[in-house]
């Protein structure tokens, strides 16, 4: 199914991820340990050059350094419908490094970028504490003067990659009772005396966990942005990622509309093929309404970020929200279709039931992007 106002490029670039993803980075992530990360699959997706998308002009130096919105859903979506691990790993590059891209040194873009888009170096994006999830600004991290740097003491959690990423993008608060204001972000390299951490054993199978702060020392040069102004570091990442969190969940909800239908048309029940029963046949309409739509508005927050249009914060909320919250439809959905033997471990269906959950919370949770809409209403 092919959402209005797409290119012919564009279709084409997308069909050639979908082979990739199917063809060449599926079994590497089979072949991987649930919950760990995987540098055979990055390895192969900085040779696909897929990882290299994600920083268009940062190794030729024209052009944007950042990919365009659009780009960032096309390839998501793109990757999630065939290879959800890909998916994420490829996210999570781009999470981890866009403050650098954005908000780094120049030195600080050659040392790390390279090495993130041929899949030799690991990122990761520690913003959330145990004690602040949903609300960043309660972040409690502390940054400690210490000669021309800081020293970092404190916890960070839910930390996607950790601890076996190569660096951190790390929010951490140098102003004490400052809110969102206090805050600074560093670079931090993971062999850093005092940096420790632990894996966490979550539904979702991607690499998640947790990283201590024992006085870590970071120099003035590994500030990103100004002191102070990391909210608006983690913000402006954020901002970008959010519609393609929409297109992660769409590619989902494609795979998972896909096996329904190829379920239903070739299981017999009560006498003739399930897609002929009408209940069935009904919420197989429903779900393919529903993430039709969701793919529409995602695209269209993506097309309003890239031309620089009014109330796209609004418009970003509504398709992460809409798209994740469809996704969570219709792939509970395709299970009932399936009855018992889509719960079954290592089923697809299995796979994207434990996938689907976690896009729901991340990065602004449901409850947080209507707010975000609701605000946007009355400005």
């Amino acid at each position: 199914m092919t959402a209005f106002g797409l290119t012919e490029e564009q279709r084409e670039f997308a069909a050639r991820v979908r082979a990739s993803a199917a063809g060449e980075l599926r079994p590497l992530a089979e072949a991987g340990a649930p919950g760990r990360v995987n540098r055979d699959l990055l390895a192969a997706m900085g040779r696909l050059g897929l990882l290299a998308r994600l920083f268009p002009g940062a190794a030729t130096g024209g052009g944007s350094r950042e990919a365009a919105a659009m780009d960032l859903c096309l390839l998501r979506e793109s990757l999630a419908t065939e290879c959800t691990e890909a998916e994420t790993a490829l996210a999570l590059q781009g999470l981890g490094s866009y403050p650098v891209l954005q908000s780094g040194r120049e030195e600080q873009v050659r040392r790390w970028l390279p090495a993130v888009a041929a899949g030799e170096a690991v990122a990761a994006f520690a913003l959330s504490e145990p004690g602040a999830g949903s609300d960043a600004a309660a972040l409690e991290l502390a940054a400690e003067p210490d000669g021309d740097g800081w020293r970092l003491t404190g916890t960070k959690t839910w930390i996607s990659n950790a601890p076996e990423a190569d660096f951190y993008t790390v929010f951490a608060r140098t102003t004490p009772g400052a809110g969102a204001r206090g805050v600074s972000a560093f670079l931090v390299p993971a062999d850093r005396p005092g940096l420790s951490g632990k894996h966490l054993d979550m539904v979702s199978p991607h690499p998640i966990g947790t990283l201590t702060f024992d006085a870590v020392p970071v120099r003035g040069g590994e500030l990103l942005g100004e002191a102070d102004r990391g909210f608006v570091v983690a913000m402006r990442t954020l901002d970008l990622f959010r519609p393609s969190v929409g297109a992660f969940a769409v590619g989902m909800a494609q795979a998972a509309l896909a096996a329904a239908c190829e379920y239903a048309a070739g299981r017999t029940a009560f006498g003739g093929p399930l897609k002929d029963q009408q209940a069935v046949a009904h919420l197989l309409a429903e779900m393919a309404t529903r993430t039709e739509a969701a793919r529409l508005l995602v695209y269209s927050a993506a097309s309003a970020l890239d031309a620089g249009a009014p109330g796209v914060a609004g418009r970003s909320a509504m398709a992460k929200l809409f798209a994740t919250e469809t996704a969570q439809f219709v792939v509970d959905a395709a299970v009932q279709i399936h009855g018992a033997r889509a719960l079954q471990r290592g089923h697809l269906l299995e796979h994207l039931y434990r996938e689907v959950r976690a896009p729901r919370i991340y990065e602004g949770a449901s409850e947080i992007q209507r707010t975000i809409i609701a605000r946007q209403l009355f400005k």
